[in-house]
């Protein structure tokens, strides 16, 4: 499990993957959450820019991620 903390309010789904070296890009980060493999808090989120907040739990296959 990876633990994220958040240094402002929130951070956009697709930047957090960005930030955490999940994926090589932004276009790609925008590609898979587009194409559902991104869960949040165990539902699937396709909003690229969802607003993720300190206690959201993200999910990319078998990588969790704890936002605090």
């Amino acid at each position: 499990m990876i633990t994220f903390e958040l240094q402002e309010e929130y951070i956009e789904l697709y930047k957090l993957l960005k930030v955490l070296d999940l994926v090589d890009s932004g276009a790609q980060a925008k590609m898979i959450i587009a194409e559902g493999y991104v869960r949040r808090n165990g539902e699937v989120e396709l909003r690229k820019r969802a607003k993720i907040v300190s206690g959201d739990m993200i999910q990319i296959q078998d990588v969790m991620i704890e936002v605090e």
